[in-house]
């Protein structure tokens, strides 16, 4: 059964602790650069990576050169762990219970608090494809499918349907029956 809700978050006004400094916790905060460039994070391990150094260079990250402690945590608002030692993510999953912080242990579903989904990006429009946890591979291969079928032009309808209902005039009801009416060319007849 798929009970999650799905969510986007606002990163960028969050302060985000990653956990892991090699491979996987490099290639999660490649995911949250990608998506939310301007998130203020932090990144601990006892050993980083030179890709990961060469990201803090760039963008807004502070590297801390230590094992993880408990004391990482504070005015965090999620935690990220990638560091494939499983008493370090089930430490950092049992402090993150303990502080009420949202947690995700790559490759650990039953550590999660929630999951990163393969992301579908064309200008304004943002797709995620979660699997529940079952096969992060195919929602990649799904990811890749979706980038090549929608077009290129999906921003410039963004704008106008954005413009036309900066336009509309009426109540919230109004405006959904007007815009619903416009966009259901979208669905297929049959």
């Amino acid at each position: 059964m798929n009970n999650l809700f799905p969510v986007f978050l606002k990163l960028e006004q969050m302060n985000l602790l990653i956990v892991g400094g090699g491979y996987v916790g490099l290639e999660k905060l490649e995911a949250v650069l990608k998506n939310s460039p301007e998130t203020n994070i932090t990144l601990v391990a006892p050993e980083i990576s030179e890709e990961i150094r060469a990201l803090a260079k760039t963008y807004n990250i502070t590297l801390v050169l230590e094992p993880y402690k408990a004391e990482h945590l504070t005015a965090k608002n999620l935690v990220i762990v990638g560091t494939g030692i499983m008493a370090v993510s089930e430490q950092v999953q049992q402090d993150c219970r303990d502080s009420n912080i949202l947690v995700n242990v790559a490759d650990k579903p039953a550590l999660c608090d929630f999951y990163l989904g393969s992301v579908v990006k064309k200008g304004d429009l943002k797709v995620a494809i979660s699997t529940n946890g079952k096969s992060p591979t195919f929602a990649k291969r799904f990811r890749e499918i979706l980038e090549q079928v929608l077009p290129d032009s999906l921003q410039e309808t963004l704008d106008n349907l954005q413009e036309l209902r900066n336009r509309l005039k009426g109540d919230f009801e109004y405006k959904v029956e007007k815009l619903n009416e416009i966009t259901n060319v979208m669905k297929k007849n049959d």
